[in-house]
């Protein structure tokens, strides 16, 4: 089994293999990211992929999902995809299913027919780093697809059949923006429907970019009632249809928060407004990590 670099997956797949199609990132320019800094994106051999699925396979046939990383295998030509998809299914005839990180512009790029293809080929899920609904806080940290497209992409893949997972970061925003940040992330959300939305909050490592703009003075954190406030704003705002698996209890986050959208908005408001009046609720803050 060879990797290249650190290798990252989210949170829901603790328990995947992880098997690395790409290495880095094709973006690579988010100033609040760090996890493919040290990498130059490139596309892995199909046969060291194979190697590894059957050197894996041959060990363990039992496995239930498997996570292509790292942070772009969506942006692989169907006809490579598919061919490593193949390549799951004869090594882990148990696989229930394969999950990726993707760009809206990943999506974007495909046909209704190529994401149907990938659906039926095994992609289960598609983990789209959306960070903020806001077009100027986007522009701000350099995303490379728009508030638009970010909710088209989703769109696209839900109707495919393949389940987004959409991510945003608290704080994300700073000082400056954290109302709009909050308001257009809530609308980000109502508008594309996704099959599960989640929150992290911004914690920045001294390797991306946005940390000299914090060192400097020109990005200021939110403290941890300020981005309670910014959660009570991004629920008040809501207006989904669902059904929505929501999460803000990543180990970043001061609050956890867990509850399924529409009809758990009220139940974790009250929990937003216990904790704004007791603040011993929330994280320690040598408690968070990324």
């Amino acid at each position: 089994m060879r990797y290249e670099g650190n290798i990252y997956r989210p949170p829901s797949e603790a328990r995947s293999l992880i098997i690395q199609v790409t290495v880095g990132c094709s973006h690579n320019k988010c100033t609040f990211c760090s996890m493919f800094k040290d990498k130059k994106f490139h596309i892995r051999p199909f046969e060291d992929i194979e190697k590894d699925l059957i050197e894996i396979g041959n060990i363990y046939p039992g496995v239930k999902k498997i996570f292509l990383a790292d942070g772009d295998a969506l942006c692989l030509s169907n006809s490579k995809l598919l061919r490593i998809l193949d390549s799951v299914r004869k090594n882990f005839p148990q696989c229930q299913r394969v999950g990726v990180y993707g760009s809206a512009k990943d999506i974007l790029h495909k046909t209704p027919a190529e994401l149907k293809d990938l659906h039926d080929a095994g992609i289960g899920i598609v983990y789209i780093g959306a960070e903020s609904g806001s077009q100027k806080v986007l522009d701000r940290v350099c995303k490379s697809a728009s508030r638009q497209e970010i909710i088209d992409g989703t769109r696209m893949a839900e109707e495919a059949g393949i389940a987004a997972s959409v991510s945003f970061i608290s704080g994300l925003g700073g000082q400056e923006m954290w109302q709009e940040h909050a308001v257009d992330s809530a609308t980000m959300v109502s508008a594309m429907n996704p099959s599960y939305a989640s929150f992290l909050t911004l914690m920045v490592s001294p390797q991306a970019p946005i940390y000299d703009e914090i060192q400097s003075g020109s990005f200021k954190l939110l403290t941890p009632a300020q981005v309670l406030g910014e959660m009570e704003l991004f629920l008040e705002n809501l207006d989904i249809k669902g059904p929505c698996v929501f999460r803000s209890n990543h180990a970043s986050n001061y609050l956890v928060l867990a509850g399924d959208l529409p009809q758990d908005i009220p139940m974790m408001l009250d929990q937003v407004h216990e904790a704004q009046q007791d603040e011993s609720l929330l994280r320690p803050e040598f408690w968070r990590a990324l």
